[in-house]
């Protein structure tokens, strides 16, 4: 159990009783039926706002699905149950036109009613996935025809159609066309063949591999429909520290299997392959790509995957980093192992996916710069149907990076976005840090390679650079735990990398206000604090981790409390190598004078960043080594400005903590409970990062935290005491306060 001082108790028993009270007076019903958050934010719950749900009923009389593809009985049932529990009533499936309020969905192929309609414009536009939503008179009686060039683009306007009945909006006069910007919305999970998941905080893998294939489990239908939902149509199941194993016959059957499960939701399956397997498997002396029996043995394993799974989609790989086998094993470069396994799936219409994580075994001057410098002299070395993956930034899923410069690099060379959905570095299960914003904020920066405009989104969706093939990744947070994620507010997170992924111009915010909606409630009075509470989240775990531009000082392995003093063998592992904290001052100097990372930026970016007048606060420690006493834009010292973060970011979580505390009674309380809990954790930990943290930089700094700020509640000597477990024991670190 937590050991909590009386001042915590006290403060805690305050915002309890100031904060219950509102809470009691506010509610008008008991709190809702406890839930557990399976159904993620496919809660299709009774409409409670009664001129709404009026305006539903008569909009909404029929349910008419022609035809009888595997798809369109998914679009028929999910429209069917969805409408059942939005307005509670059963809805007819029939052909009629008798009545106002058919719901008609489908393709021009699979309905006569759709191809006489006069969508034909509206329908090129929306290409092979997008749809049209529109309100239309048939046989003179009003209608709802939701309408798709695929039945998989039919699927995805009958999710949007729902969540158009679950966030409380209009549906009279409905003109939606709607396509997504990216053509590949990858899932990757990094799930091991024993199902563990490397950096997953919610459970096991979900993939039963000893039932495969014969035992299919409830559950991957469902994951496929949370996916569909938000667009989301390709999953790699594998690790990218890759097992050869599952390429194995018995696990290509299983994989087959989860292919068939995945693909009336409009969802292909991937995997990821190990180079070293045609040494493994083919009992092979190389795995050379340049030799003419390694090609051989991937072109036969790809046709006997194909065999089996005629829509697979290819492959992801990780190659010579971390130790992963690869190319330049054999002096052969990223493009020559990534052109091989390409030739080989060509003539299925497969893909390969090359990450462009490179992380060598020789400790570099500056870490951030090795992707840039090995794959930029590759432009346009690849085949056409490569992609190579990127990190949202140059150092690995830190809390705050700026964005990767090869964004905007290689114009010849498709690249994809690898954002990282499970939260490694920013409090993993328990933690509330919503990434929605930080998705955002890496989309929306400027990349100058082309001009003023040229944002990492127009990158990866093609349009600045013209790729033919445009895709985007996240690393899967999904495991086993009831309700998939490891806590309540971690799903948002798979929800908004959906939503981003379809469109990367969207706001953040607008899809903070969705979720809330179809997860907890339309009630503005919950949708308004805890949409806040969101939107603050993920800055307030910046400010009490890694402020000001620090990056990677967490302890070493599992990445979850401080540990800017840990020690390891690599430098290059140790956070030192990143904060250089030294009697002068902090940050690594990424400058001409320094490492000179900035110069792997365009022009108008390296200037900014280069410059100490116009560097963001967000990045100044990320490219400049700062003094303790040098002033900042605020006027306050830099070390002053550090503090100030360090306690903000405490501050914030306090403030989290008395915004959920102000709906107690408005949503279940199991699910109230639960995230209340996850809260407590997450503010004795926010205290915990300040205050080993503030201490452990004062012993360079040698400068007092301000008499206005409470004391650490403990010295510097306790903290590095502290050993964490590795695991998902909560709380992780009891004796913390």
């Amino acid at each position: 159990m937590w050991s909590i001082t009386k001042r915590d108790t006290a403060v805690r028993v305050l915002l309890a009783l100031s904060f219950a009270f509102a809470a009691r007076v506010g509610a008008q019903t008991s709190p809702p039926p406890n839930e557990d958050g399976y159904d993620l934010w496919l809660r299709y719950r009774l409409v409670p706002d009664a001129s709404r749900l009026a305006e539903y009923r008569a909009a909404i009389t029929r349910l008419v699905v022609p035809g009888d593809s595997p798809t369109l009985r998914v679009i028929s049932d999910e429209l069917a149950t969805g409408l059942q529990g939005l307005l509670g009533r059963t809805i007819p499936i029939d052909e009629s036109f008798r009545v106002d309020g058919s719901v008609i969905v489908g393709t021009p192929r699979s309905s006569r009613t759709i191809a006489a309609l006069p969508l034909v414009a509206e329908l090129a536009r929306a290409g092979r996935e997008g749809f049209v939503i529109r309100s239309v008179k048939v046989a003179g009686k009003r209608a709802i025809v939701v309408a798709g060039n695929t039945d998989v683009g039919a699927l995805y306007g009958a999710f949007r159609l729902l969540r158009q009945l679950q966030t409380n909006a209009s549906i009279a006069e409905l003109s939606i066309m709607d396509a997504p910007r990216i053509q590949l919305r990858m899932l990757d999970h990094w799930d091991n063949l024993d199902r563990t998941v490397e950096r997953g905080y919610a459970g096991q893998s979900l993939w039963e591999w000893k039932r495969l294939p014969d035992s299919l489990s409830p559950r991957y239908r469902d994951y496929a429909r949370a996916n569909s939902s938000i667009g989301i149509n390709g999953t790699v199941l594998t690790n990218v520290n890759a097992n050869a194993k599952v390429l194995s016959p018995e696990y290509i059957a299983k994989v087959a299997a989860l292919a068939n499960v995945f693909r009336p939701y409009g969802i292909r399956v991937y995997l990821t392959a190990r180079f070293s397997a045609p040494i493994e498997m083919g009992g092979l002396k190389t795995a050379d790509p340049l030799d003419a029996a390694v090609r051989k043995w991937w072109r036969n394993k790809a046709d006997e995957i194909y065999r089996a799974i005629p829509d697979f989609g290819g492959f992801l790989v990780k190659a010579n980093s971390e130790g992963q086998p690869g190319p330049q094993d054999y002096k052969r470069t990223h493009a020559d192992g990534a052109n091989m396994l390409a030739e080989a799936v060509a003539p299925h219409g497969g893909i390969v996916m090359w990450r462009a994580f490179v992380y060598s075994n020789e400790v570099p001057l500056d870490r951030t710069k090795q992707a840039y410098d090995e794959f930029k002299p590759l432009d346009g070395a690849f085949r056409s149907n490569v992609l190579v993956q990127v990190k949202n930034g140059p150092l690995d899923f830190q809390p705050r990076e700026p964005f990767h410069p090869l964004f905007g690099a290689m114009p010849k060379t498709p690249l994809m976005m690898e954002f990282q959905i499970t939260k490694e570095y920013l409090g993993q299960d328990t933690h509330l840090a919503y990434l929605g914003p930080l998705f955002e904020e890496v989309l929306r920066s400027d990349t100058w390679a082309k001009g003023k405009g040229s944002t990492v989104a127009s990158v990866i969706d093609g349009s600045l650079q013209h790729y033919a093939r445009t895709g985007i990744a996240g690393v899967a947070n999904i495991g086993t735990d009831r309700n998939w994620t490891g806590s309540q507010f971690n799903q948002a997170n798979w929800y908004a990398y959906g939503r981003l992924a379809w469109d990367p111009r969207q706001s953040s915010a607008d899809i903070a206000d969705d979720w809330i909606r179809m997860t907890f409630s339309n009630d503005s009075t919950v949708v308004k604090p805890v949409k806040h509470m969101m939107l603050i989240s993920r800055d307030a775990v910046v400010d009490y981790m890694t402020p000001l531009g620090l990056a990677h000082i967490m302890a070493s392995n599992h990445h979850y409390g401080p540990g800017p003093w840990a020690k390891l063998p690599r430098a290059d592992q140790t956070p030192s190598y990143f904060h250089r904290a030294d009697s002068i001052g902090i940050g690594f100097d990424r400058t001409a004078a320094g490492s000179n990372a900035v110069e792997q930026y365009f022009p108008p970016v390296r200037e900014r960043f280069a410059n100490r007048d116009s560097v963001p606060d967000a990045f100044l420690l990320w490219f400049h080594h700062v003094g303790w006493n040098e002033p900042m834009r605020s006027g306050a010292t830099l070390w002053d400005e550090l503090v100030r973060h360090y306690y903000a970011g405490v501050d914030s979580v306090r403030s989290m903590e008395r915004t959920w505390i102000g709906i107690q009674g408005k949503i279940d309380d199991a699910r109230f409970d639960e995230v209340e809990s996850f809260l407590g954790i997450q503010e004795h930990e926010a205290r915990w990062w300040r205050d080993a943290a503030l201490q452990y930089f004062q012993t360079f700094s040698h400068l007092p935290i301000p008499d206005r700020y409470e004391r650490p509640a403990h010295p510097l000597s306790f903290y590095l005491e502290l050993h964490c477990p590795a695991d998902r024991t909560r709380p992780r670190c009891p004796a913390v306060y």
